[in-house]
This record gives C-alpha cells, sequence and structure tokens, in this order.
C-alpha cells in the first residue's frame, strides 16, 4: 500500500485532439478540471468523452504520473484524466490497482500503455512525444464504482505485478 496524491482530474465531455496537431486543439471549455468525479464499472468517468463508450471500455480512464510531467504541463495537455503524485503508475501495467481518495476504494484493470502521441509536441511542448514515451501513463478499466477526490490516496496493487522493486 502506498501513500499517494490525487493531483488533478480531467472529465472532458468532448475530445479536443483530433485531426492534425499543427492545426492545434479543438475548442472547448476552458478549464475541463474537477475536484470530483463520479467512476462507474465498466463504463468510465461520468461526464467524461469516452464514458460508456464500447470502443473504449477497456481503456476508458487514464491515469499518470505528475513526476513524468515537466514543470507547468498538466491534465490539460496531456489529456489524461487522473495525475497521482507519489507513484511510477506506469510500471503496474497488467495488474489491479484500487484508489482510495478516502471515500472507499475504486479498483480499476491497469490494461495498456497509454502512448504519446504527435499532440503532445504542440500541447505540451516540442520533444515532449519522445520524452515521454513509455512514462505516458496508462489506460485502465474501472471494475467497481466510486468517487475520486483531489487530494490525499491510498494505492494499493491488489492483484498481478508490485511494481518497481
Amino acid at each position: 500500500m502506498s501513500e499517494v496524491e490525487v493531483v488533478q482530474l480531467l472529465v472532458s465531455p468532448a475530445h479536443r485532439l483530433a485531426g492534425r496537431p499543427s492545426d492545434g486543439p479543438s475548442p472547448g471549455p476552458g478549464d475541463e478540471r474537477v475536484t470530483g468525479v463520479e467512476v462507474r464499472s465498466g463504463l468510465g468517468l461520468v461526464g467524461d468523452r469516452y464514458y460508456a463508450r464500447p470502443a473504449h471500455r477497456n481503456a476508458a480512464v487514464t491515469l499518470m504520473a505528475a513526476e513524468h510531467l515537466p514543470e507547468g504541463a498538466d491534465l490539460r495537455h496531456t489529456r489524461r484524466n487522473v495525475l497521482l503524485r507519489g507513484v511510477d503508475i506506469d510500471a503496474f501495467v497488467g495488474s489491479t490497482i484500487s484508489l482510495d481518495c478516502g471515500t472507499g476504494p475504486v479498483l480499476f484493470a491497469v490494461k495498456r500503455p497509454a502512448r504519446p502521441c504527435a499532440w503532445m509536441d504542440v500541447t505540451v511542448g516540442p520533444g515532449a512525444q519522445r520524452a515521454l514515451r513509455g512514462r505516458g501513463g496508462v489506460r485502465c478499466t474501472p471494475l467497481s464504482d466510486g468517487v475520486l477526490t483531489v487530494g490525499p490516496a491510498t494505492l494499493h496493487v491488489v492483484t498481478g505485478d508490485d511494481g518497481p522493486r
């Protein structure tokens, strides 16, 4: 079990990084970060663009380590959903984890890496796509209902790899 911090949460009702990166992101709300979000088993984050979308159910929620982002970058730039401090979440692919923000544990199957795309060079900065390879976060399937909130949390590996040694 590890004490971690949920630094930011992002729930975006629209897909903003479509088309050519040189054209820039699609318009949307100025700030899609939230302080809390409902998680639904097998569906994702209530209100998010991938919620209940069949093509995304096995990867509806993305988690990323704050330590892997350059100074000044945040979830608005990476389009990941949950930014964690205090854990190398990329090391847990193939595991089931629980994240408890104080309202009860929410289980996630950590399915695969969230590979950075060419958009990272536009939204984060030149060279970000290469710099974030292997550190771009993970795509997860929520296995239980619950609530995530910004602030202190506990992360526990339920099954699978215990992560970095």
